[in-house]
């Protein structure tokens, strides 16, 4: 490992994971600067934009910050953090002198084909940009022959074409069967219930909704939370 490789760092916090198969435990989260979509709902623009804040981390000192946190798991988000050129650097720096357990979140644009032979300790919470999103034509879906048990596929949904076409994707790949998969409403655009009773008429069973838990703990666009 090059300790002396740089990323874009726009903020790090120890917090509760907010949403995906970790919900409620633990995580340290680093945050890149830096993405190549544009969600309509997206809730971290400010960190996307070029003129962003940010720190250069050493993968010495994010790997150092990781074994201070006492925290076993650490999150990697963005933005985009798979845009990063270290990315590849820093997920082996951390596998090599950690033993955490490493989450990639990643708005299914980049292929993760290159890192599915890491360690059974990394795992990927992959987005499905569905039409409200106005990205779902960036979607890379050769990423679905790549999932395993230990990854998650989410799809945010701002209305009901939206669940119709959550619901064609999870059948057509067969999600459910092969990895966690949550259906999430835009925070204050979509009514839970009727994602609810969308999942009970279509009997979406090993599917679970999930609410963005941080939204409700705290203030919706609280950073470092």
């Amino acid at each position: 490992m090059d300790s002396n490789m740089f990323l874009p760092v726009v903020e790090s916090f120890v917090s509760i994971n907010g949403e995906g198969a970790r919900s409620g435990q633990l995580a340290l989260f680093i945050r890149f600067k830096g993405c190549n979509l544009n969600c309509s709902y997206c809730d971290t623009v400010w960190a996307n934009r070029q003129d962003a804040e940010f720190q250069n981390k050493s993968i010495g000192d994010l790997c150092s910050m990781v074994i201070d946190s006492g925290v076993k798991n650490v999150t990697l988000t963005g933005g985009e953090p798979l845009l990063q050129n270290n990315i590849n650097n820093l997920i082996n720096g951390l596998l090599e002198n950690t033993s955490c357990d490493i989450e990639i979140e990643t708005n299914g644009s980049i292929s993760i084909k290159p890192w599915k032979n890491h360690s059974s300790r990394l795992s990927f919470t992959l987005d499905y940009k569905l039409p409200g999103s106005t990205m779902e034509k960036y979607m890379v879906l050769d990423n679905y022959d790549y999932i395993m048990g230990n990854d998650t596929v989410k799809f945010v949904c701002m209305d009901e074409c939206d669940l119709h076409t959550a619901k064609r994707i999870i059948d057509e790949y067969k999600l459910s069967t092969r990895c966690s998969v949550y259906l999430s409403p835009v925070f204050g655009k979509m009514d839970p219930k009727n994602m609810v009773e969308f999942m009970k008429s279509n009997k979406m069973n090993d599917v679970k909704l999930q609410l963005q838990m941080h939204k409700f703990i705290w203030v919706p666009d609280m950073r470092g939370v």
